[in-house]
């Protein structure tokens, strides 16, 4: 089943401007696994999921061509207006239904986006599509999204706790247990080579327009913002000028 958290091109627009990218550190892994199981060359990779297509632009000096799926036409217009590389395409599909034949993938991967799939028709396709010693890679942002800037860090982080729990009730289930899915997820990949790591530390240096605009990307948001729009809007000006 397909899940449209962004149906709007403002919403992917503003996905594209302020997310983060998936760090290096997680690209060497992912590329270092794929060399010891499989070696080169490296053909083929699906990005399922790509939202904008952050991660895809990050694999793309590394295979020959690669494929970003992705359910939303606004994400896709939003991805195209980057400027990407010639490997690049694009198709507006399911993780469940992949137009690719037997055995044809090196890679599938999947960032902040499996927890919407459905698990058995998800891994029955990943298992038909990916060749012999192909590998699979999802993973996702966790919820412990800190701030720290000199000796304010604990007002910084008593603020943006203080914005979720406002977004609290408009908060989607499949997205409060997006890491719960991934474990089971994991769990249950029929593939007895399966590595896992728990957690990456990923740091970044944010300006306050940039946090700003990270919280409005948060679907949770868009949902508030689409039910008490003033109130969404008074929100981020509160929040910007404590």
């Amino acid at each position: 089943m397909s899940h449209r958290l962004f149906k709007l091109r403002h919403h992917a627009s503003l996905y594209q401007k302020y997310n983060f990218d998936p760090p290096d550190e997680l690209k060497e892994i992912i590329l270092q696994y794929l060399d010891k199981k499989k070696g080169q060359p490296h053909q083929l990779a699906l990005d399922l999921g790509c939202g904008t297509g952050q991660n895809s632009r990050l694999l793309a000096p590394h295979f020959q061509e690669v494929v970003r799926i992705v359910v939303s036409e606004s994400q896709l217009e939003e991805a195209r207006t980057v400027p990407g590389f010639p490997n690049l395409s694009y198709r507006v599909g399911t993780a469940e239904e992949l137009p690719f034949p037997n055995g044809s993938v090196d890679l599938l991967t999947a960032a902040s986006a499996a927890h919407w799939f459905e698990l058995e028709r998800f891994l029955k396709e990943a298992v038909r599509v990916l060749k012999p010693q192909g590998c699979l890679a999802l993973f996702g942002y966790g919820d412990n999204f800190k701030l720290h800037h000199e000796s304010c860090g604990d007002r910084l982080n008593y603020i943006y706790e203080d914005v979720r729990q406002v977004l609290r009730p408009y908060t989607r289930s499949m997205v409060t247990v997006a890491n719960i899915k991934l474990h089971d997820l994991f769990e249950a990949l029929p593939f007895p080579d399966k590595e896992r790591i728990v957690s990456l530390k990923v740091k970044q240096q944010l300006s306050i327009k940039n946090i700003i605009g990270f919280f409005e990307t948060f679907s949770m948001y868009q949902a508030y913002l689409r039910v008490e729009p003033s109130a969404a809007t008074a929100l981020l000006e509160r929040t910007t000028s404590r």
